[in-house]
């Protein structure tokens, strides 16, 4: 009988990445003064977001368990055989396919990268009790390290490559909301108004990056009661006469994550309706004003909440005014130390990506009843933030007949 392997190298093709090696080495060499700074000899990351930023592999799971493995000189990842070469054509460094036929090969292969008796380093948001029980049964570490919030904090600060991808995303993301608009019309399904402006996104994230592998864009398109929250799926309810609607476009290049997100109303809107949308642009502009270097994410939210209060709307706000852009997407990611929110006290830098989202949502019975929203992605530079959303909000553009 054949010996069938607990793990094997299978390379084949060419490689194709977001960015150019030096941009991988780069950040690797961040991770590792990272490590050395606090003892670690060898990391263990789960998660697709670290994995992606630090070798350009996004991983699909489907059950199966992936990860990377950093040491001092090694940079490999570790991924199932039902991928055969696509992770090594698709990451920088080494990379180690995993077998089905023992179990817990996996963690065999991460024991030939670290050997055991180390000071590992793992992401302890992600990391599973069961997968934690595992890493201290095959690795037996003489200590663990939860490297996750320094990671964070390196990924929060943008190379000039990822604001070249950030900025082409938001470029995307325009392109879907225009083509969302051109299909707004009486009796339409919000269904059939996100496929049409997911579907012009994914053309131009083609068109613009044809070497990518494309994936997870997507459109929440909401109307009427659907807009009160922000996360809203999208369904078959038919557009009528005199509806708000929201307008959110989700283009994923890469891993990468960009958003638009714009509050429109079908055909007219009624005039406390028009209060409060333009309350929510006012407590908008606002908001992108206060983003400069220097700013802490704390007193932001203050003052918004100030703007609000006066306008006697704050008790209407559902969520924090903005946050950080990068490898994230509705399941994996966050650089949650970068939201503007009353507990985060982080300072704004140059190289830093950030939203201004103020949301106010209006009950059902009241006048002006539900979501209101816009969205624009700003890079803080050396002398105040950059907005490169270009797609106009307000009702001039936004009524949509």
């Amino acid at each position: 009988m054949t010996e069938r392997p607990q793990f094997y190298r299978f390379h084949q093709g060419d490689r194709v990445l977001p960015f150019a090696a030096s941009e991988y080495e780069t950040r690797l060499a961040g991770l590792r003064q990272i490590m050395q700074d606090n003892g670690v000899e060898a990391c263990v990351f789960t998660s697709m977001h670290n994995i992606a930023y630090y070798s350009g592999f996004l991983y699909c799971s489907f059950g199966r368990p992936y990860a990377l493995v950093v040491t001092p000189g090694e940079s490999v990842t570790i991924s199932a055989g039902i991928d055969a070469a696509q992770p090594w054509r698709r990451c920088h460094g080494d990379a180690i396919t995993y077998t089905d036929w023992q179990r817990d090969n996996y963690w065999r292969a991460i024991l030939s990268v670290t050997g055991t008796g180390k000071v590992i380093g793992c992401e302890a948001d992600h990391l599973t009790m069961l997968q934690s029980e595992k890493l201290t049964a095959f690795l037996r570490p003489t200590k663990g390290f939860d490297i996750a919030p320094a990671t964070m904090q390196q990924r929060m600060r943008k190379s000039q490559a990822e604001l070249d991808l950030i900025r082409h995303g938001a470029g995307v993301a325009d392109v879907g909301g225009f083509a969302i608009r051109e299909a707004v019309r009486i009796g339409a399904r919000e269904i059939d108004v996100a496929m049409a402006g997911r579907d012009a996104m994914e053309l131009e994230i083609a068109k613009r990056f044809p070497d990518a592998e494309y994936r997870d864009s997507w459109v929440w398109f909401q109307s009427g009661i659907n807009t009160d929250g922000a996360h809203n799926p999208v369904t078959s309810r038919a557009l009528q006469h005199g509806d708000i609607l929201s307008l959110n476009t989700f283009p994923m290049i890469s891993g990468y994550y960009t958003a638009l997100e714009r509050t429109m109303f079908m055909g007219a809107v009624d005039a406390a309706s028009l209060r409060i949308w333009e309350a929510n642009i006012a407590a908008h502009e606002y908001g992108m004003s206060l983003l400069v270097p220097g700013a802490v994410c704390s007193e932001v939210t203050a003052k918004i909440n100030a703007f609000f209060e006066e306008r006697q709307l704050l008790q209407y706000r559902t969520f924090g005014y903005g946050h950080s852009f990068g490898i994230l997407s509705h399941y994996y990611g966050r650089e949650a130390g970068l939201e503007l929110r009353e507990d985060i006290d982080t300072v704004l830098e140059p190289g830093m990506v950030i939203s201004m989202e103020p949301m106010l949502t209006i009950p059902e019975g009241q006048p002006g009843a539900g979501g209101y929203r816009e969205h624009d992605i700003l890079f803080i530079t050396e002398d105040g933030a950059e907005d490169i959303t270009k797609y106009p909000y307000g009702p001039d553009f936004n009524v949509v007949a």
